[in-house]
């Protein structure tokens, strides 16, 4: 099978950002059995070495540089209401490389677009050879910001609600396969498309990078992961430490809390104060192998959290609200303790602090759902179920080639 994928991200290094971390461990899957050929944007931040390691992983690797757009605000919003497509899209669009898709398309069985935002090469024509792998629902993302009070930018968000409603309806309309995290999106996009086969593939861990804890470390210490520019994860650090911290020390005087995760914005370096910020580090795990608990109080964020897989693969104990948890199996047996107001993650967070045998519980029990369920081989193997399943309606409608 001769694979197209689509990414305007460019997918390497792994370890940068939760949309290169699942089109990395997919595409390198994938390329164990097939042809795969990688369409992607190259932004200042990907060097000469990012693109020299990540042909080691692909038959053919075709590089174009990001557009740059040079259009103000109100050209951006202008933009969106008359053509139903978000600056987000539109700023990541190439005509070089959709001339290159135009041109090459014939010799390629499927094409998959790698976060919704490739959808715009997925031209009426190439609808029959094409999955789209939704890394979360853009419209659902915007509803719950303003449901719970964590937009940046309300009056923005508000207005740009039915837009993204509309866009998220027509581009759903192009595809009959779509993959998606989190039974949350699929039901989601299964209202915009009653009629597509959409699949719910979730995110895995890369075990090299995520080794089981050899031991508990015990004492009073607190950790949040996750990329500190992103919208959600600000929000949840600034709570963690804002709100919950405060209270956790009251019983607990020498708690400490570290930010681990890279680019971190001056919102969350002015928590420096209160708990240590890391920045970008070289092993997220050995961080997490040193903390009595991960928290991870999401208020905000659709799709399923790499950050809460990667702590369950790790071994430290988690205290968790719903979004952070979903996605994830967590009925029999306990893996995590649930919070989602202040005194419910001080309650647990203190439980845990207190009792040794229930932190061993939860890190075993969580370790063994990772290796059983969220493995890359198991994603890889389920997406290129997706993938064989267009190419065999297609060849069985006449449409391959």
């Amino acid at each position: 099978m001769n694979i197209l994928m689509l990414s305007t991200t460019f997918p390497y290094p792994p370890t940068k950002g939760g949309t290169q971390v699942r089109t990395f461990h997919l595409l390198r899957y994938l390329h164990h059995f097939h042809s795969v050929t990688v369409l992607t944007q190259r932004s200042a931040d990907v060097s000469d070495a990012d693109i020299a390691a990540l042909r080691e992983h692909v038959s053919e690797l075709v590089v174009f540089d990001k557009p740059i757009d040079r259009s103000n605000k109100l050209q951006r919003f202008a933009n969106f209401l008359m053509e139903g497509t978000p600056p987000s899209v539109r700023s990541n669009y190439s005509p070089a490389m959709q001339a290159w898709i135009d041109q090459h398309i014939d010799k390629f069985d499927v094409i998959t677009c790698e976060h919704s935002v490739n959808e715009a090469y997925i031209r009426p024509e190439f609808r029959h050879k094409a999955v789209v792998n939704v890394h979360s629902s853009v419209y659902g993302s915007c509803r719950n910001q303003l449901q719970t009070g964590t937009s940046e930018h309300e009056l923005r968000d508000r207005i740009n609600l039915p837009l993204l409603k509309r866009y998220e309806k027509r581009f759903c309309s192009k595809f009959s396969h779509i993959v998606v995290t989190t039974e949350d999106d699929r039901t989601q996009l299964q209202s915009f498309h009653p009629n597509a086969a959409i699949r719910v593939i979730p995110n895995g861990v890369d075990f090299a990078e995520f080794p089981y804890r050899t031991a508990d470390p015990g004492g009073h210490h607190l950790i949040f992961i996750g990329a500190m520019d992103n919208l959600a994860n600000i929000d949840a650090a600034k709570y963690l430490t804002l709100e919950i911290l405060p209270q956790v020390q009251a019983k607990y005087p020498d708690t400490t809390l570290s930010l681990v995760g890279a680019r971190p914005t001056s919102e969350v370096l002015q928590l420096q104060d209160r708990a240590f910020v890391t920045g970008r580090v070289e092993s997220i795990a050995e961080h997490l192998h040193c903390a009595t608990v991960c928290v991870i109080p999401m208020r905000t964020g659709y799709g399923i959290k790499n950050k809460t897989l990667e702590a369950m693969a790790a071994g430290t104990p988690i205290v968790s609200s719903d979004r952070g948890l979903e996605g994830l199996q967590f009925s029999h047996p306990m893996r995590a303790l649930h919070a989602n107001t202040t005194p419910e993650y001080v309650t647990a967070i203190s439980r845990l602090f207190d009792d040794a045998a229930l932190r061993s519980q939860l890190s075993e029990n969580a370790r063994s759902l990772i290796e059983t369920e969220y493995t890359w081989e198991r994603a890889g193997h389920q997406y290129l179920q997706v993938l064989e399943e267009i190419l065999n309606r297609s060849k069985d409608s006449g449409l391959t080639g």
